[in-house]
């Protein structure tokens, strides 16, 4: 024990230090702490080995991927569930049994030599997992269906590959009883499943009994509510092995989303901190452990399983299922590029090669355990290590536009953003509405624009517009108020309902919109410019217009004429600003670097025509 200890406090202390590192550097934890990982194991200095925590580290293990996954799961509403419904249950169901297959099949021509370990492999490769994903989603600012997507295939899919890989060691690789897998895989899920919801009925009745007072009432609810998630998964795996995912999934699904849950905030900014520890001392640990004498002996058929699990089975799922509306084909190829490997697939792996071991299947354990560790190695370096690099190539990263208030207004100006590909969330303090938003496939949320706390939840620290809808000129003027004032927030809008009140949210530097000079406007339009004002009303369903500073040196200094072969079809400029001047130009007017363009035509004319116009951008 007491070289033990020295070797856990160093290895918590390191992990605890690139979790602030990768914090400040923006880039996604696990890379380091697997680095790390290798750089302390027997690969490298030599300072962690298979036998400084003996059988204990399996314990340990197992009690920290319970914390990860109940923290995730705890965090994973009802209401995130509906950012994409249909994705998320085709992908942690017909696509999981397609990336088990697949995997499996991939595994069984290139490295193993009977289906068994084939099959066990590619259970465990199911999974992504909460370890990997939710260092990726603290620094890549994604749309919250593709967030979602990525958190609810993590939880599920971890359950399903923990599960799954028990039924099939058991039933196929030590007995050679396959057709066991769906019934022994059901009676888990259900066991697992039960456990939790009974864990988390036990843990609410007794926070409501406890009701303590004042300050004990935090704490109490912190410590209960966590404990109950280390009781779910030890009672489960008690019952039977591998099910403790399950329950502590369970658990965290059913006590996240009571509406009345007490003191939530707390909870979950303790199940976070929690998170990161467990975190920093499983990915170093397990890390540690990887034999790459048993990964390079795979030799170039582990390339290839990494290949076909990366490149040609995750994109297939994905395009099979990310079929909603909400999802843009970059957005689909970005969840197609990140499906890194993470904790449950190590763990379990190692668990299983000393089984094997044990009972003389050598070839078989290096098998399991060097094509497993390589293909998290892999995922984790390359696709959460990058994951904010692949995000900006398929340019998938949005700055969120906040609009307060889900009435006529904002739904309206929501969709119209939304279409555009903006990342649009729209707070209002009705539940009735926001449910009626989300039912129309908009991001929607119960909140008080009114109150600093619910718009910093809600992204307003790195927003980049917010817009204030509501029908109450005071309420928009405080939001407007806190917009700027708090948050800093570059471009802030406000609707104004008597014209009176302009000017106070003029002296704000906020932009507002008279309601009644906007539907004069409107009116206008469409009696003196009819056909304008119908091609105007059809932006988001075809057609855009786009105002974008020039940065690109191509077009600096050429006439609107010599760029007419430089845009794509379909596109064209219509004005032109130059410092405090605005106008419409001819063929002969020459752009300057920092002119402002505004660009007409089809929505893919003009988004390709920004990228050349500003390619920066």
């Amino acid at each position: 024990m007491s070289g033990t200890l020295p070797i856990i406090t160093a290895i918590l202390g390191i992990g605890i230090a690139l979790q602030v590192i990768s914090s400040r550097l923006r880039v996604p934890s696990v890379l380091f702490l697997i680095v790390v990982g290798v750089l302390l194991g027997p690969e490298g200095l030599g300072f962690i080995t298979a036998e400084t925590f003996g059988d204990g580290l399996t314990t340990v293990v197992g009690l920290s991927v319970a914390i990860i996954v109940f923290d995730g799961a705890f965090n994973l509403r009802q209401e995130r569930l509906a950012d994409a419904p249909r994705t998320i249950t085709g992908v942690v169901t017909l696509g999981a049994l397609i990336m088990f297959l697949g995997t499996a099949t991939a595994v069984r021509f290139f490295v193993a030599d009977d289906w068994g370990i084939a099959l066990l492999i590619g259970a465990l490769l199911i999974a992504t997992g909460p370890t990997v994903i939710t260092p990726i989603l603290e620094v890549v600012n994604v749309r919250e269906h593709v967030a979602s997507t990525l958190e609810a295939e993590g939880i599920f899919n971890d359950v399903t590959a923990a599960v799954l890989a028990i039924v099939v060691f058991e039933t196929v690789v030590l007995s050679d009883e396959a057709a066991a897998i769906p019934s022994g895989f059901l009676t888990r899920i259900v066991a697992g499943v039960g456990v939790g919801m009974v864990v988390a009925s036990v843990v609410y009745l007794t926070l409501i009994k406890l009701d303590a007072p004042g300050a004990d009432a935090k704490r109490t609810v912190r410590l209960v509510t966590l404990g109950g998630a280390f009781i779910a998964y030890g009672l489960a795996e008690s019952i039977s092995p591998e099910t403790g995912v399950a329950a502590a999934a369970a658990a965290g699904i059913l006590l996240g989303n009571i509406d009345d849950f007490p003191h939530r905030e707390e909870v979950e900014n303790f199940g976070r901190d929690l998170t990161l520890i467990a975190l920093a001392f499983i990915f170093i640990s397990l890390a540690a452990l990887i034999d790459f004498n048993t990964v390079l002996g795979l030799g170039i058929g582990g390339i290839g399983v990494v290949v076909v699990v990366t490149l040609v089975i995750r994109p297939l799922v994905m395009f099979l299922f990310a079929r909603e509306s909400a999802f843009t084909r970059n957005e689909r190829l970005f969840l197609s590029m990140v499906g890194p490997r993470g904790i449950i697939p190590a763990s379990v792996a190692t668990l299983f090669a000393i089984q094997l071991q044990d009972a003389g299947q050598f070839d078989a354990a290096q098998t399991l355990s060097g094509t497993v560790f390589l293909v998290i190695f892999i995922t984790v370096v390359l696709q959460a290590g990058l994951a904010r690099q692949i995000a900006d190539f398929f340019d998938v990263q949005p700055m969120k536009t906040i609009i307060v208030g889900g009435g006529r207004v904002g739904r309206t100006l929501a969709k119209r953003l939304e279409n555009r590909g903006e990342n649009v969330v729209i707070l209002d303090r009705d539940p009735e509405a926001v449910e009626a938003l989300q039912g129309e496939e908009l991001q929607a949320v119960v909140g008080d624009g009114t109150d600093a706390n619910a718009l910093a939840k809600n992204g307003a620290e790195n927003a980049k517009m917010l817009i204030a809808a509501t029908p109450d000129d005071d309420a928009n003027l405080l939001i407007s108020q806190l917009a700027t004032s708090k948050f800093g927030i570059e471009t802030v809008i406000a609707r104004v309902n008597d014209p009176d009140n302009v000017d106070a949210f003029e002296t704000l530097d906020v932009r507002a919109i008279d309601v009644s000079s906007a539907m004069a406007w409107s009116i206008d339009n469409e009696i003196e410019r009819p056909t304008l004002s119908h091609w105007m009303n059809q932006l988001g369903e075809g057609h855009d217009a786009q105002e974008v500073t020039i940065t690109a040196e191509t077009f600096a200094g050429k006439t609107i004429k010599e760029l007419g072969a430089k845009l794509p079809g379909g596109v064209l400029i219509a004005v032109v600003g130059r410092e405090d001047e605005t106008f419409v130009p001819h063929g002969d007017t020459v752009l300057e670097p920092g002119d402002r363009v505004t660009l007409l035509g089809d929505n893919k004319a003009v988004e390709k025509a920004i990228k050349r116009v500003h390619p920066h951008d």
